[in-house]
């Protein structure tokens, strides 16, 4: 039975990649699917591509051990800061002027935005090395679930995952993306839901493991009694270092801020807000929620042995089953669409953002859509070799590097992204700041961690602070540093004076119209 739903499940993917193989014909249509994504679509393409199998296994395991069920707050922070107020303050301004910049990535905004080619290539230098170890970590959280289910090797696992996730994005471009977003959306959706009862009812429902969890104490971590349970549990200002990190982070990661180029228009904004929400709710908020009861399983976990990644699949050990084949597909949706969304934001990047004039002069429409689509299979192809190199060898350093490339890249994108859509005093000096500032210290924390204070230890913690940090220097920087150019700034503004013909229900008219 696990079998056949694997199947079926591939075979849709496939046919919904060769369906979309129209609306890959240029550059606009297979990196932004022509700008016409609907609300739906949109949402779900956002949220799929926001929660990967790290999230499920990795982080829903870890902060669950670490904070118990106060680690929910980290999914309520990714709905409320990463979607809610993502969409509301990133979401219109971002299409507009984007559209208007003609711009297709996020170092073609800079370019455009401040006529500055260097730092169009850096921000395509800081994505191209910080996406790639983020790629390849997509794979580790199948490796337990697949052996759990199917008692097969990894490496066949990330294989087939790499071939499929590749023939559809190949084919398909960002639309065949989208609407298998959807599909897999939908699957997270059903999926969380049924697994987080399974899991409850095998402890005696939700209030007998709560008062199961409530009972559990570890001197090591806290003295206080009941702490896994409490409403903040034992280490509230780390716990508020995750919440910022996965969910204010989502502001400055390329892949997401994408989305918004691609939505349709303002009705799809409205409902795309809500619709995201509700899914980061549901999806992240249940991921963290079900992590959070962790320590009912801790006689059969190993953490000082198996890692953190063991956490969630040995409570989803014992289930049905049905149930693990839908758990396993959860997880396979969950690191494809965010593993498609990476590459084509790697591949279009690379192609558009570097090679383009910089080493193929005046490269012509199709030749940069045949370029993007051969990115797709090197870049799937690395991070496969990767994943694979890190399960084989066992070396540590690629998993070190994606906790490192999320804050890496939000701390260097966020502020300049977020203050060059609302703010015209905005420099290049400042942009510049963050993105070298913001690469340099993550470097550092791989290579010479225990030099940073206690605190800045942490990747996420220091990831966080970087974020913080950017929010801050970008205005008080481009107060000291050499003004942009007024006529390029006032000419990247003008889009949002442009008048708009809309229909009442919109906005009122100040005139009244005789009614025939």
């Amino acid at each position: 039975m696990k079998l056949v739903i694997l199947i079926l499940y591939f075979a849709i993917l496939i046919a919904i990649g060769l369906y979309c193989r129209k609306n890959a014909t240029d550059v606009n249509g297979f990196v932004l699917g022509g700008r016409s994504v609907g609300p739906w679509l949109t949402a779900f393409a956002y949220g799929t591509s926001y929660f990967s199998a790290v999230v499920f296994v990795g982080y829903a395991g870890q902060f669950g051990w670490k904070y118990g069920i106060a680690a929910t707050w980290a999914g309520i922070g990714n709905a409320i800061i990463g979607s809610l107020l993502a969409w509301v303050i990133l979401g219109r301004r971002t299409r507009i002027m984007t559209q208007h910049l003609n711009s297709a990535t996020m170092p073609q905004f800079f370019g455009e935005r401040f006529g500055s080619k260097s730092l169009k290539i850096g921000a395509s230098v800081i994505i191209f090395i910080f996406l790639i170890p983020y790629t390849a970590s997509l794979y580790n959280g199948l490796s337990r679930l697949f052996g759990m289910a199917f008692s097969i090797d990894y490496s066949v696992c990330i294989i087939i995952m790499a071939i499929l996730t590749a023939i559809y994005v190949i084919a398909g471009g960002y639309m065949a993306t989208a609407i298998n977003d959807f599909i897999q959306g939908i699957i997270m959706l059903i999926g969380i839901v049924a697994v987080i009862a399974a899991v409850l009812n095998s402890k005696g429902g939700f209030i007998a493991a709560l008062n199961g969890l409530a009972s559990i104490s570890d001197e090591t971590v806290s003295s206080t009694p009941g702490v896994f349970a409490s409403f903040f549990g034992p280490d509230p200002l780390n716990l508020m270092f995750v919440v910022i990190l996965t969910s204010l982070g989502t502001w400055g990661l390329p892949q997401m801020v994408q989305k918004f180029y691609a939505i349709k228009d303002e009705a799809s904004i409205s409902k795309g807000t809500i619709i995201s929400t509700v899914f980061a709710l549901v999806v992240a908020g249940g991921c963290y929620f079900l992590g959070g009861f962790g320590r009912l399983f801790s006689d059969q976990i190993d953490i000082a042995a198996n890692g953190y990644d063991s956490v969630v699949p040995t409570m989803l050990s014992n289930l049905s089953p049905g149930m693990i084949a839908l758990v396993v597909i959860l997880v396979l949706s969950a690191s494809m669409s965010t593993l498609s969304s990476l590459v084509i934001t790697s591949s279009s990047t690379l192609t558009i953002d570097f090679l383009k004039d910089n080493f193929i002069k005046d490269m012509e429409e199709k030749k940069q859509v045949l370029f993007i689509r051969a990115f797709v299979v090197v870049f799937i192809a690395i991070s496969a070799v990767l994943a694979l190199v890190q399960y084989k060898v066992g070396v540590t350093f690629i998993a070190q590097m994606m906790g490192v490339s999320w804050g890496a890249l939000a701390g260097a994108f966020l502020a300049p992204f977020m203050y060059s859509l609302y703010s015209k005093k905005v420099t290049t000096a400042s942009c510049w700041v963050c993105f070298i500032g913001s690469s340099v210290v993550m470097i550092l924390n791989i290579v010479a961690r225990s030099s940073f204070p206690a605190i800045m230890q942490s990747p996420i913690n220091l990831g966080a602070i970087t974020m913080i940090a950017g929010i801050i220097l970008v205005p008080v920087i481009s107060i000291f540093t050499p003004k942009p150019d007024k006529e390029l700034v006032e000419d990247s503004f003008a889009c949002y004076n442009k008048k708009s013909l809309v229909a009442q229900k919109t906005a009122l008219s100040d005139e009244e119209e005789d009614i025939a």
